[in-house]
């Protein structure tokens, strides 16, 4: 059987992905501030959501990301870190990261994020995000997949269990399954989008632009 994923396939998009995580607009959020239905957003894709927060917080918040998407890493490098802080760690807003690769090589990057339990999901993702110029936008003659191998010695992956990885169809199968239903019956059409308690907003929020539609919730 033909492996899923391959250094092949993830070298050869290298070019693709950065030219599209690029080109992902800023957007204005208040244009694109949309409702959806709230059943069919709370489904989990085959793997479940790896939830951060409390489960009872007046606040759910779900992103759609590419590890390849660099306004994905500018919001994970700015917002992230204050909203998880402010609302998350303090149980008053629920958060999840759902996978919409733009790419090969951002599938891959999901899979080995999955493929470790969910326990290792938001340090390995963290990890790519904070890293993503070292090994999403890497020239020759390395290339991205084994500048990505070397990051992730440093979260326990050994060679083999990094080639593993990469080779797991029901993991490949459940993150493109994720994405078509986000896309599909979410109309997720770029990355980062967040959905905020069932209402949809484009763009890598900064943490003021949250805060705006967060604390008339919260009642703050």
């Amino acid at each position: 059987m033909r492996t899923m994923i391959t250094r092949r396939d993830t070298i050869k998009t290298v070019g693709l992905a950065a030219g599209a995580a690029l080109l992902m607009p800023r957007l204005t959020l208040s244009a694109l501030a949309q409702s959806v239905d709230e059943a069919a957003l709370a489904q989990p894709g085959p793997l479940g959501d790896v939830w951060l927060g409390n489960k009872d917080a007046k606040v759910t918040i779900i992103e759609y990301a590419s590890m390849t998407c660099s306004h994905c890493a500018h919001f994970h490098a700015t917002t992230w870190p204050v909203l998880r802080e402010r609302y998350i760690d303090t149980g008053k807003v629920r958060f999840t990261l759902r996978e919409f690769p733009l790419d090969p090589l951002a599938t891959a990057a999901f899979m080995l994020a999955r493929c470790d339990g969910d326990a290792k999901y938001y340090p390995i993702t963290d990890l790519l995000f904070d890293q993503q110029p070292n090994w999403a936008f890497v020239r020759k003659p390395q290339s991205p997949v084994d500048a990505m191998e070397q990051l992730l010695r440093q979260a326990g992956f050994s060679k083999e269990k990094f080639e593993a990885c990469l080779k797991d169809q029901k993991i490949y199968g459940a993150i493109n399954a994720v994405k078509a239903r986000g896309l599909d019956t979410l109309k997720v059409e770029s990355t980062p989008t967040f959905f905020i308690n069932g209402t949809k907003y484009s763009g890598a929020m900064s943490i003021e632009e949250m805060e705006k539609i967060i604390k008339p919730i919260l009642g703050a």
